[in-house]
């Protein structure tokens, strides 16, 4: 009993620790790498725990280099665009302006029932009433509901220094017409730009890296 209450002990402290260091992100499971992982460092906990005939330095080893691993991919996941689309997936949209985008959810192999109850999970009865519904990289679905009014979807067109081309295709929107409003805002290279988005009324909003310098007015 002794034995089994200091590595549960043991155990309990190394995963708070170690979920802890991960981030908010594994605590919320955002995607489905970090649901796995969780699973996977509380399997091994529990078997460091549970197992007697596993030394308690073997299963804090394991735990420990998992924990690393997970670092490591996060890590550059947040250098490489590619690597986190190959890693957590991205957004898919679903429904366009009360339209199901048959090719998507075949895609994502969602049927019609699962469709129409993530819907009134969304408050939304009728199809006709979305003006965008987006299928997340988590399987939750976001729903825009029409309004009175024609309205557009915020996207983004530039991330961490780079540009989204599939979005600029989609929205029509030329890299020429990007490149002008970067300049109007003093930004003559898109890699000094940490984000920026196409509003509904088709002006940008743009965040500047904070480790890049500001250019120069009149350049």
């Amino acid at each position: 009993m002794l034995d089994i209450a200091m590595r549960t002990i043991i155990g309990f402290s190394v995963l708070l620790i170690l979920t802890r260091l991960l981030g908010k992100k594994q605590l919320s499971q955002l995607t489905v790498f970090t649901y796995i992982t969780g699973i996977a460092l509380g399997s091994m906990a529990s078997e460091m725990v549970m197992q007697n005939n596993i030394p308690i330095l073997n299963g804090v080893l394991a735990l420990v280099l998992w924990s690393a691993l997970v670092f490591i991919i996060e890590w550059i996941s947040l250098k490489s665009a590619a690597a986190r689309v190959l890693m957590d997936g991205e957004p898919t949209i679903v429904i366009k302006r009360g339209l199901i985008l048959e090719k998507a959810i075949k895609q994502q192999r969602l049927n019609l029932d699962d469709l129409s109850m993530q819907l009134r999970l969304n408050g939304v009865f009728s199809i006709v009433d979305v003006e965008y519904a987006i299928l997340e990289s988590n399987g939750a679905l976001t729903v825009m509901k029409k309004s009175g009014k024609p309205i557009g979807m915020p996207s983004e067109i530039v991330a961490d220094g780079k540009v989204v081309e599939k979005n600029l295709t989609e929205l029509g929107y030329s890299r020429e017409q990007l490149m002008n409003e970067l300049r109007k805002q003093h930004i003559n290279d898109v890699k000094d730009v940490l984000y920026a988005e196409l509003q509904q009324d088709r002006s940008l909003h743009v965040q500047r890296r904070a480790d890049r310098p500001m250019a120069k007015r009149g350049i």
